[in-house]
């Protein structure tokens, strides 16, 4: 079993864990606070199942009908957390409105208190594992997952000191408020996971500092070539793919220019996991007088 699988698993024994411990908390306090915080978590669990669905299918070897592999199934995966975590918001907002119109004192807050704090430092742990294992393997369903999770890590710290402000000063609409701000906090992290997926699914661009360094790398170690023009990247999970057309002087021979590619590939992927590269050769009739000079 590859290790974001286990990753994955590892986030529904942790996520269930944590549900039981805040869900404890709201039944003992009545918080409306405390259960959006909950209801945050029955996400997280929902969509640890989903991401370990898409490890695993992304990890299927490329077949016929998908030559460059199922590495995308990530992306999906990260799409459908996003909408659970919108939808998390959505019914955070209907209990807000519903305790709003009924307030009602709170039962053995300390209590919950307590046990929110345990659950929140359980969660801040893993979060941290969960984005350092999913850039490691350039994972988007691990790093959505633990962006989530540290989004849920942040409103738990907001809830517990917002109702233990409802203790202090007896003031009981700040509960359902409270509840309704964790709500904003909630939509706007899912809107940015969905964007961020979106962007996988439509073959995004990397970043501008990933494309500028590629350029450096392709100038610097293309000697013998006359330069490298229409450049062009995307990203799907933890796959990169890049292809450009590479001038080479019309008298050269297939073999070295061969050689050149080879030391090409060789540079670039010495410094870049997972990097698919396509090389056109063409001779120099064909240069364009722009794109990426040799060094």
């Amino acid at each position: 079993m590859a290790r974001g699988e286990r990753i994955a698993i590892g986030s529904i024994g942790v996520g269930m864990v944590v549900l039981a411990m805040k869900g404890s908390a709201w039944w003992l306090t009545g918080s409306a606070a405390l259960f959006s915080d909950a209801l945050e978590t029955t996400v997280n669990v929902a969509a640890g199942v989903i991401a370990l669905g898409a490890l695993r299918v992304a990890a299927t070897p490329a077949d016929a009908n998908h030559p460059y592999g199922h590495d995308k199934a990530e992306f999906f995966a990260a799409v459908i957390e996003g909408v659970l975590i919108v939808g998390a918001a959505l019914s955070i907002f209907h209990h807000a409105w519903m305790v709003w119109n009924e307030p009602r004192p709170l039962a053995h807050p300390l209590e919950g208190i307590g046990i929110n704090v345990v659950a929140t430092l359980l969660n801040g742990g893993w979060a941290a594992l969960l984005l350092r294992v999913g850039r490691r393997l350039n994972s988007p369903a691990l790093v959505a997952d633990g962006h989530h999770l540290l989004a849920d890590v942040v409103t738990s710290c907001g809830v517990t000191l917002g109702v233990g402000l409802v203790v202090l000063t007896g003031f009981l609409p700040l509960d359902p408020l409270l509840a309704a701000a964790t709500g904003v906090y909630v939509l706007f992290a899912g809107m940015q996971v969905i964007s961020s997926s979106v962007g996988g699914l439509m073959d995004a661009a990397p970043s501008a500092e990933v494309i500028q360094r590629i350029r450096a790398l392709v100038a610097e170690s293309a000697e013998g070539a006359l330069e490298a023009h229409d450049l062009r990247m995307r990203y799907a999970g933890r796959l990169t793919f890049l292809q450009f057309d590479l001038v080479v002087p019309g008298t050269m021979t297939v073999a070295a220019s061969h050689a050149i590619c080879d030391r090409i590939e060789a540079t670039l992927k010495a410094e870049m996991n997972n990097l698919e590269i396509i090389i056109h050769v063409e001779p120099e009739a064909k240069a364009k007088q722009h794109g990426v000079p040799v060094l």
